[in-house]
């Protein structure tokens, strides 16, 4: 059976509906960077998705080919993630869209090398006749957090940024979100096939100890 990142590492994909607090560990990620609103139809951020599928599926499809991948083993996709922020606002603006930074990812199993994630590179422009330029290897820390899995519309995201905030802050933390730490979601509904009401996303602040004064 494929290894399923969502299945063996449950504390970072599946958190529970009450907010928990966690500690992220370095990953790499397939990565597009871009700005603007991502419900813009035919947008940059629509274009950057499709970016990362083309590459992650050449990456997972690759044993059946000529490029070997060494310690590759099959596994399932991961799920769709992204670091959003927005200049001189402290966490986020949900009813300005447009303002929004993004870098749009998508996790990579540790056994990808950068040689291997530029050969897919090739492989996908190649094939998809397209430029892929943009797609980037990048990898994170994201440390201490504050999550919680959210259901519902992604509007509807602030009362369970409140609730994450508030739990937090009783366990002696603050919201850390600044350069280089993000809002942070994982998208575990495909938002064209679900009903809004019904949609799981991961949501995931940046947290550092308050300090007492």
């Amino acid at each position: 059976m494929a290894f399923d990142y969502k299945k063996e590492f449950k504390e970072f994909y599946m958190p529970p509906k009450k907010p928990t607090i966690v500690e992220v560990p370095e990953m790499n990620y397939l990565a597009v960077r871009g700005c603007g609103n991502p419900n813009e139809e035919g947008g940059a951020y629509q274009a950057a998705v499709g970016q990362l599928y083309a590459v992650a599926y050449t990456i997972k499809m690759s044993y059946k080919g000529e490029h070997k991948i060494d310690g590759f083993f099959e596994y399932v996709v991961p799920p769709l993630e992204g670091f959003w922020w927005q200049k001189d606002v402290r966490g986020v603006d949900y009813s300005n869209k447009d303002s929004f930074q993004w870098i749009s990812v998508i996790r990579l199993p540790d056994f990808v090398s950068r040689e291997d994630f530029d050969w897919a590179v090739r492989t996908a422009e190649a094939k998809k006749k397209l430029n892929f330029a943009s797609v980037e290897y990048f990898t994170y820390k994201e440390g201490l957090a504050v999550q919680c899995m959210h259901i519902g519309p992604y509007d509807d995201e602030p009362e369970t940024v409140a609730a994450m905030e508030a739990f937090a802050e009783m366990q002696g933390y603050e919201t850390d979100i600044r350069d280089e730490r993000y809002h942070h979601e994982i998208y575990l509904s495909d938002p064209r096939k679900c009903d809004p009401a019904k949609m799981k996303t991961v949501v995931r602040h940046p947290i550092k100890r308050k300090v007492v004064r």
